[in-house]
Protein backbone atom coordinates (compact mmCIF):
# COMPACT_ATOMS: atom_id res chain seq x y z
CA UNK A 1 0.00 0.00 0.00
CA UNK A 2 1.53 2.76 -1.25
CA UNK A 3 0.31 6.41 0.90
CA UNK A 4 0.65 9.95 0.00
CA UNK A 5 0.62 13.01 2.26
CA UNK A 6 -0.33 16.35 0.23
CA UNK A 7 -1.05 19.54 2.35
CA UNK A 8 -2.72 22.76 0.17
CA UNK A 9 -5.27 25.10 1.97
CA UNK A 10 -4.86 23.84 4.49
CA UNK A 11 -6.57 20.46 3.83
CA UNK A 12 -5.49 17.47 3.83
CA UNK A 13 -5.24 14.75 1.00
CA UNK A 14 -4.49 11.10 1.49
CA UNK A 15 -3.97 8.80 -1.12
CA UNK A 16 -4.33 5.36 -0.64
CA UNK A 17 -4.80 2.65 -3.08
CA UNK A 18 -7.88 3.00 -4.43
CA UNK A 19 -9.85 4.70 -1.78
CA UNK A 20 -9.94 8.69 -1.97
CA UNK A 21 -12.43 11.09 -0.55
CA UNK A 22 -12.34 14.99 -0.59
CA UNK A 23 -12.37 15.83 3.16
CA UNK A 24 -15.99 16.53 4.25
CA UNK A 25 -15.37 20.16 5.15
CA UNK A 26 -14.49 20.95 1.54
CA UNK A 27 -17.88 20.61 0.40
CA UNK A 28 -19.18 22.38 3.21
CA UNK A 29 -16.51 25.47 2.87
CA UNK A 30 -17.17 25.29 -1.27
CA UNK A 31 -21.48 26.53 0.04
CA UNK A 32 -20.17 29.59 1.44
CA UNK A 33 -17.90 30.97 -1.10
CA UNK A 34 -20.91 31.78 -3.58
CA UNK A 35 -23.19 32.99 -0.45
CA UNK A 36 -25.85 35.04 -3.28
CA UNK A 37 -25.97 31.95 -5.56
CA UNK A 38 -25.80 29.28 -2.64
CA UNK A 39 -28.95 32.28 -1.13
CA UNK A 40 -30.69 32.17 -4.47
CA UNK A 41 -30.65 27.98 -4.65
CA UNK A 42 -31.60 27.31 -1.34
CA UNK A 43 -34.89 29.85 -1.46
CA UNK A 44 -35.78 28.01 -4.86
CA UNK A 45 -35.59 24.40 -3.22
CA UNK A 46 -37.72 25.73 -0.22
CA UNK A 47 -40.57 26.88 -1.84
CA UNK A 48 -40.17 23.66 -4.22
CA UNK A 49 -40.21 21.96 -0.83
CA UNK A 50 -42.71 24.09 0.84
CA UNK A 51 -45.22 23.52 -2.60
CA UNK A 52 -44.48 19.24 -2.14
CA UNK A 53 -45.55 19.56 1.36
CA UNK A 54 -48.51 21.62 1.17
CA UNK A 55 -50.12 19.38 -1.78
CA UNK A 56 -48.99 16.21 0.36
CA UNK A 57 -50.59 17.73 3.25
CA UNK A 58 -53.78 17.93 1.63
CA UNK A 59 -53.86 14.42 0.13
CA UNK A 60 -52.90 13.43 3.30
CA UNK A 61 -56.15 15.46 5.24
CA UNK A 62 -58.91 14.78 2.74
CA UNK A 63 -58.10 10.94 3.34
CA UNK A 64 -57.88 11.28 7.20
CA UNK A 65 -60.97 13.22 7.34
CA UNK A 66 -62.85 10.61 5.26
CA UNK A 67 -61.41 7.65 6.73
CA UNK A 68 -62.44 8.58 10.21
CA UNK A 69 -65.93 9.90 9.46
CA UNK A 70 -68.33 6.96 10.27
CA UNK A 71 -68.87 4.06 12.20
CA UNK A 72 -68.54 0.31 11.49
CA UNK A 73 -72.08 -0.58 13.62
CA UNK A 74 -73.96 2.41 12.09
CA UNK A 75 -75.67 1.83 9.59
CA UNK A 76 -77.98 4.64 7.24
CA UNK A 77 -80.80 4.09 5.54
CA UNK A 78 -82.32 6.86 2.84
CA UNK A 79 -84.33 6.88 -0.36
CA UNK A 80 -83.13 4.45 -3.26
CA UNK A 81 -83.54 7.46 -5.49
CA UNK A 82 -81.29 9.75 -3.76
CA UNK A 83 -78.30 7.17 -5.09
CA UNK A 84 -74.94 8.40 -3.54
CA UNK A 85 -76.93 12.25 -1.80
CA UNK A 86 -78.22 11.83 1.04
CA UNK A 87 -78.89 15.61 0.96
CA UNK A 88 -81.69 14.66 -1.63
CA UNK A 89 -82.87 12.02 0.25
CA UNK A 90 -86.78 12.22 1.48
CA UNK A 91 -87.96 9.42 3.45
CA UNK A 92 -91.04 8.84 5.48
CA UNK A 93 -91.55 10.28 9.07
CA UNK A 94 -92.69 6.74 10.25
CA UNK A 95 -89.60 5.31 9.10
CA UNK A 96 -87.58 5.64 12.42
CA UNK A 97 -90.25 3.52 14.61
CA UNK A 98 -90.88 0.92 12.08
CA UNK A 99 -86.68 0.15 11.94
CA UNK A 100 -87.10 -0.10 15.61
CA UNK A 101 -89.81 -2.53 15.61
CA UNK A 102 -88.39 -4.42 13.01
CA UNK A 103 -84.65 -4.96 13.48
CA UNK A 104 -83.86 -7.40 16.29
CA UNK A 105 -80.36 -5.86 16.19
CA UNK A 106 -80.45 -2.66 17.11
CA UNK A 107 -78.69 -1.38 19.99
CA UNK A 108 -80.66 0.05 22.63
CA UNK A 109 -80.01 1.09 26.69
CA UNK A 110 -82.42 1.56 29.36
CA UNK A 111 -85.35 0.98 27.12
CA UNK A 112 -83.77 3.92 24.46
CA UNK A 113 -83.34 2.50 21.00
CA UNK A 114 -80.23 4.08 19.42
CA UNK A 115 -81.80 5.62 16.31
CA UNK A 116 -81.55 9.01 14.91
CA UNK A 117 -84.00 10.36 12.56
CA UNK A 118 -82.07 13.22 10.56
CA UNK A 119 -82.24 15.90 7.65
CA UNK A 120 -79.40 16.89 6.30
CA UNK A 121 -79.11 19.90 3.91
CA UNK A 122 -77.26 22.56 2.46
CA UNK A 123 -78.27 25.85 2.45
CA UNK A 124 -77.58 29.69 2.29
CA UNK A 125 -76.72 30.96 5.38
CA UNK A 126 -75.64 34.83 6.68
CA UNK A 127 -73.37 35.23 9.50
CA UNK A 128 -73.51 38.64 11.64
CA UNK A 129 -70.88 39.93 9.58
CA UNK A 130 -72.90 39.50 6.67
CA UNK A 131 -71.12 37.21 5.26
CA UNK A 132 -73.04 34.55 3.23
CA UNK A 133 -71.94 30.75 2.46
CA UNK A 134 -73.55 27.31 1.25
CA UNK A 135 -73.29 25.51 4.57
CA UNK A 136 -74.58 22.04 5.74
CA UNK A 137 -77.06 21.59 8.26
CA UNK A 138 -77.92 18.72 10.07
CA UNK A 139 -81.34 18.61 12.26
CA UNK A 140 -81.24 16.13 14.87
CA UNK A 141 -83.06 14.80 18.37
CA UNK A 142 -81.45 13.65 21.49
CA UNK A 143 -80.55 10.44 19.93
CA UNK A 144 -77.87 11.56 17.75
CA UNK A 145 -75.19 11.51 20.43
CA UNK A 146 -76.16 8.39 20.90
CA UNK A 147 -75.24 6.98 17.19
CA UNK A 148 -73.07 9.68 16.45
CA UNK A 149 -70.46 8.88 19.44
CA UNK A 150 -67.54 11.02 17.82
CA UNK A 151 -69.61 14.31 18.73
CA UNK A 152 -68.24 16.15 21.56
CA UNK A 153 -69.48 19.32 22.66
CA UNK A 154 -66.61 21.42 23.61
CA UNK A 155 -68.41 24.48 24.30
CA UNK A 156 -71.69 25.86 25.34
CA UNK A 157 -74.56 23.68 25.30
CA UNK A 158 -76.91 21.53 23.26
CA UNK A 159 -79.62 23.24 21.37
CA UNK A 160 -82.66 24.38 22.32
CA UNK A 161 -85.52 26.11 20.44
CA UNK A 162 -84.53 28.22 17.90
CA UNK A 163 -80.56 27.44 18.32
CA UNK A 164 -77.93 25.95 16.75
CA UNK A 165 -74.66 23.58 17.54
CA UNK A 166 -71.81 24.64 15.19
CA UNK A 167 -69.08 21.94 14.18
CA UNK A 168 -65.44 23.79 14.57
CA UNK A 169 -65.04 23.84 10.62
CA UNK A 170 -68.19 25.53 9.99
CA UNK A 171 -66.94 28.71 9.59
CA UNK A 172 -64.56 27.27 7.16
CA UNK A 173 -67.10 25.48 5.35
CA UNK A 174 -68.95 29.10 5.03
CA UNK A 175 -65.95 30.85 4.18
CA UNK A 176 -65.91 33.26 7.53
CA UNK A 177 -64.17 34.20 10.26
CA UNK A 178 -64.15 31.60 13.02
CA UNK A 179 -65.13 34.95 15.64
CA UNK A 180 -68.32 35.25 13.05
CA UNK A 181 -69.72 31.62 14.71
CA UNK A 182 -68.94 32.55 18.44
CA UNK A 183 -71.14 31.25 20.87
CA UNK A 184 -73.76 33.76 21.70
CA UNK A 185 -73.96 35.21 18.01
CA UNK A 186 -76.47 34.77 15.60
CA UNK A 187 -76.87 33.47 12.07
CA UNK A 188 -79.86 33.42 9.44
CA UNK A 189 -80.86 30.61 7.53
CA UNK A 190 -84.02 29.15 5.49
CA UNK A 191 -85.85 32.35 6.30
CA UNK A 192 -85.00 32.35 10.30
CA UNK A 193 -82.86 33.82 12.69
CA UNK A 194 -80.71 31.19 15.36
CA UNK A 195 -78.25 31.54 18.02
CA UNK A 196 -75.59 29.58 18.51
CA UNK A 197 -75.64 27.70 21.85
CA UNK A 198 -72.46 25.45 21.43
CA UNK A 199 -69.62 24.63 19.34
CA UNK A 200 -68.10 20.60 19.14
CA UNK A 201 -66.03 18.47 17.69
CA UNK A 202 -66.09 15.56 15.61
CA UNK A 203 -62.49 13.54 16.18
CA UNK A 204 -61.87 15.40 12.61
CA UNK A 205 -64.43 13.73 11.16
CA UNK A 206 -66.78 15.49 8.41
CA UNK A 207 -69.26 15.98 10.60
CA UNK A 208 -67.04 18.83 11.91
CA UNK A 209 -67.54 21.09 8.68
CA UNK A 210 -71.76 20.61 9.79
CA UNK A 211 -74.36 22.94 11.92
CA UNK A 212 -76.53 21.26 14.16
CA UNK A 213 -80.24 22.08 15.45
CA UNK A 214 -83.38 20.54 16.11
CA UNK A 215 -85.18 18.35 13.97
CA UNK A 216 -88.34 19.59 14.66
CA UNK A 217 -87.05 23.45 14.06
CA UNK A 218 -85.62 22.42 11.01
CA UNK A 219 -88.66 20.88 9.97
CA UNK A 220 -90.79 23.87 10.41
CA UNK A 221 -88.61 25.85 8.65
CA UNK A 222 -88.17 24.30 5.40
CA UNK A 223 -91.81 23.17 5.91
CA UNK A 224 -91.55 19.56 5.49
CA UNK A 225 -92.58 16.49 8.02
CA UNK A 226 -90.26 13.57 5.97
CA UNK A 227 -86.46 13.16 6.74
CA UNK A 228 -83.94 13.08 5.04
CA UNK A 229 -81.93 9.82 6.53
CA UNK A 230 -82.49 6.96 9.55
CA UNK A 231 -78.96 6.30 11.65
CA UNK A 232 -79.18 3.32 13.24
CA UNK A 233 -76.59 1.72 15.35
CA UNK A 234 -76.29 -2.03 15.46
CA UNK A 235 -75.83 -4.17 18.93
CA UNK A 236 -72.20 -5.75 18.71
CA UNK A 237 -72.35 -8.97 16.38
CA UNK A 238 -75.26 -7.60 14.10
CA UNK A 239 -74.32 -7.25 10.80
CA UNK A 240 -76.26 -4.45 8.29
CA UNK A 241 -78.25 -7.61 6.19
CA UNK A 242 -81.09 -7.84 8.64
CA UNK A 243 -81.45 -4.21 7.77
CA UNK A 244 -80.99 -4.43 4.23
CA UNK A 245 -83.54 -7.20 3.76
CA UNK A 246 -86.36 -4.88 5.59
CA UNK A 247 -85.48 -2.26 3.36
CA UNK A 248 -85.42 -5.13 0.07
CA UNK A 249 -88.81 -6.44 1.88
CA UNK A 250 -90.56 -2.85 2.19
CA UNK A 251 -90.83 -2.33 -1.62
CA UNK A 252 -93.41 0.37 -0.62
CA UNK A 253 -91.01 2.41 1.67
CA UNK A 254 -88.44 3.24 -1.00
CA UNK A 255 -85.44 2.54 0.80
CA UNK A 256 -81.72 1.49 1.05
CA UNK A 257 -79.09 0.22 3.90
CA UNK A 258 -75.96 1.50 3.82
CA UNK A 259 -73.14 1.04 6.57
CA UNK A 260 -71.67 4.48 7.47
CA UNK A 261 -67.77 3.40 7.00
CA UNK A 262 -69.32 1.99 3.67
CA UNK A 263 -70.82 5.39 2.50
CA UNK A 264 -67.13 7.31 3.59
CA UNK A 265 -65.67 4.60 1.56
CA UNK A 266 -67.69 5.33 -1.72
CA UNK A 267 -67.04 9.06 -1.14
CA UNK A 268 -63.08 8.18 -1.05
CA UNK A 269 -63.60 6.76 -4.31
CA UNK A 270 -65.62 9.29 -5.39
CA UNK A 271 -63.35 11.98 -4.92
CA UNK A 272 -60.24 9.12 -6.31
CA UNK A 273 -59.79 11.98 -9.42
CA UNK A 274 -58.85 14.90 -7.09
CA UNK A 275 -56.13 12.49 -5.09
CA UNK A 276 -54.44 11.19 -8.69
CA UNK A 277 -54.85 14.83 -9.95
CA UNK A 278 -53.03 15.99 -6.57
CA UNK A 279 -50.49 13.57 -6.84
CA UNK A 280 -49.53 14.42 -10.04
CA UNK A 281 -49.60 18.05 -9.41
CA UNK A 282 -46.40 16.59 -6.69
CA UNK A 283 -44.98 14.95 -9.70
CA UNK A 284 -44.84 18.04 -11.63
CA UNK A 285 -43.85 20.03 -8.68
CA UNK A 286 -40.94 17.97 -8.00
CA UNK A 287 -39.78 17.40 -11.82
CA UNK A 288 -39.63 21.07 -11.78
CA UNK A 289 -37.34 21.27 -9.06
CA UNK A 290 -35.27 19.23 -10.06
CA UNK A 291 -34.59 21.03 -13.65
CA UNK A 292 -34.19 24.48 -11.26
CA UNK A 293 -31.64 22.60 -9.25
CA UNK A 294 -29.94 21.29 -12.06
CA UNK A 295 -29.95 25.01 -13.67
CA UNK A 296 -28.75 25.90 -10.33
CA UNK A 297 -26.12 23.52 -10.16
CA UNK A 298 -24.58 23.92 -13.82
CA UNK A 299 -24.00 27.72 -13.00
CA UNK A 300 -22.14 26.39 -9.86
CA UNK A 301 -20.08 24.26 -11.66
CA UNK A 302 -19.37 26.42 -14.60
CA UNK A 303 -17.34 28.44 -12.80
CA UNK A 304 -15.72 26.08 -11.29
CA UNK A 305 -13.94 23.88 -14.07
CA UNK A 306 -10.56 24.88 -13.40
CA UNK A 307 -11.07 24.00 -9.65
CA UNK A 308 -12.16 20.52 -10.49
CA UNK A 309 -9.63 19.60 -12.90
CA UNK A 310 -7.03 21.14 -10.09
CA UNK A 311 -8.39 18.98 -8.24
CA UNK A 312 -7.49 16.12 -10.93
CA UNK A 313 -4.27 17.07 -11.08
CA UNK A 314 -3.71 16.84 -7.65
CA UNK A 315 -4.92 13.17 -7.60
CA UNK A 316 -8.41 12.90 -6.60
CA UNK A 317 -10.77 10.40 -8.73
CA UNK A 318 -13.76 11.96 -10.83
CA UNK A 319 -15.59 9.74 -8.38
CA UNK A 320 -14.45 11.64 -5.39
CA UNK A 321 -14.95 14.83 -7.17
CA UNK A 322 -18.60 13.76 -8.19
CA UNK A 323 -19.78 12.46 -4.76
CA UNK A 324 -18.49 16.10 -2.98
CA UNK A 325 -20.42 17.90 -5.65
CA UNK A 326 -23.44 15.55 -4.35
CA UNK A 327 -22.93 16.49 -1.23
CA UNK A 328 -23.24 19.88 -1.44
CA UNK A 329 -26.37 19.58 -3.38
CA UNK A 330 -28.00 17.30 -0.67
CA UNK A 331 -26.86 20.31 2.08
CA UNK A 332 -28.53 22.64 0.67
CA UNK A 333 -31.25 20.22 -0.28
CA UNK A 334 -31.72 19.17 3.28
CA UNK A 335 -31.32 22.71 4.75
CA UNK A 336 -34.22 24.03 1.99
CA UNK A 337 -36.63 20.87 3.65
CA UNK A 338 -35.89 21.79 7.51
CA UNK A 339 -36.49 25.33 6.18
CA UNK A 340 -39.68 24.77 5.32
CA UNK A 341 -40.84 21.98 7.48
CA UNK A 342 -39.98 25.27 10.14
CA UNK A 343 -42.38 27.43 7.40
CA UNK A 344 -44.97 24.77 7.81
CA UNK A 345 -45.20 24.25 11.43
CA UNK A 346 -45.89 28.45 12.11
CA UNK A 347 -47.39 29.52 9.05
CA UNK A 348 -49.41 26.88 7.13
CA UNK A 349 -50.07 23.85 10.12
CA UNK A 350 -53.78 23.67 11.03
CA UNK A 351 -55.73 25.28 8.38
CA UNK A 352 -58.47 24.60 7.04
CA UNK A 353 -59.57 24.06 3.15
CA UNK A 354 -63.13 24.10 2.11
CA UNK A 355 -64.44 21.62 -0.18
CA UNK A 356 -67.36 19.75 -1.56
CA UNK A 357 -67.74 17.66 1.38
CA UNK A 358 -67.34 20.24 3.97
CA UNK A 359 -63.98 21.06 5.03
CA UNK A 360 -61.28 19.50 6.43
CA UNK A 361 -57.45 20.56 7.98
CA UNK A 362 -54.15 20.31 6.28
CA UNK A 363 -52.78 16.94 7.96
CA UNK A 364 -48.76 16.93 7.92
CA UNK A 365 -48.31 13.64 9.36
CA UNK A 366 -45.30 11.14 9.16
CA UNK A 367 -46.33 10.22 5.98
CA UNK A 368 -46.31 14.05 4.84
CA UNK A 369 -42.87 14.78 5.80
CA UNK A 370 -41.22 11.54 4.81
CA UNK A 371 -42.78 12.04 0.66
CA UNK A 372 -41.71 15.83 1.42
CA UNK A 373 -38.21 15.48 2.75
CA UNK A 374 -37.61 12.74 0.82
CA UNK A 375 -38.48 14.25 -2.75
CA UNK A 376 -35.96 17.96 -1.46
CA UNK A 377 -33.29 15.19 -0.63
CA UNK A 378 -33.74 13.37 -4.65
CA UNK A 379 -33.77 16.92 -6.03
CA UNK A 380 -30.60 17.39 -4.53
CA UNK A 381 -28.93 14.36 -5.50
CA UNK A 382 -30.45 14.03 -8.96
CA UNK A 383 -29.81 18.06 -9.57
CA UNK A 384 -26.52 17.97 -8.83
CA UNK A 385 -25.37 15.02 -11.08
CA UNK A 386 -25.85 15.71 -14.74
CA UNK A 387 -23.91 19.12 -14.41
CA UNK A 388 -20.86 17.11 -12.51
CA UNK A 389 -20.70 14.34 -15.26
CA UNK A 390 -20.66 17.43 -17.81
CA UNK A 391 -17.81 19.23 -16.10
CA UNK A 392 -15.95 16.11 -15.28
CA UNK A 393 -16.21 14.80 -18.99
CA UNK A 394 -13.72 17.51 -20.24
CA UNK A 395 -9.75 16.59 -20.26
CA UNK A 396 -7.99 17.69 -17.11
CA UNK A 397 -5.46 20.03 -19.92
CA UNK A 398 -8.23 21.83 -21.20
CA UNK A 399 -10.59 22.27 -17.90
CA UNK A 400 -6.91 23.77 -16.29
CA UNK A 401 -6.84 26.35 -19.05
CA UNK A 402 -10.69 27.37 -18.97
CA UNK A 403 -11.43 30.77 -17.89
Amino acid sequence: MVGLIFRQCGYVLIINGLKMLLPWEYGVRNLSRRPMRTLLTLTALTLVVLLVLIVVGFIRGLEKSLSTSGDQSVVLIYSVSAEENIENSAISANVPSLLAASISGTQQRYGVEHVSPEIYMGTRMRSTSGTEGLGLVRGVTTRAPLVRRNVLIVAGTWPAEGEIMVGQLAATKLGVADEALSIGSSMEFEGQTWKISGRFTAQGSASESEIWCRLTDLQTATKRQDLSLVALKLEPGSTAAEVSLFCKERLDLELQALGEREYYDSLQQHYKPVRLLAWLVVLLVSGAGVFAGMNMMYGAVTGRVRELATLQAIGFRRRAILITLIQEGVLLAALASIMAGLLIVVFINGISIRFTMGAFQLSFDHISILVGYGIGLLIGILGAIPPAIKALRESVAISIKAV
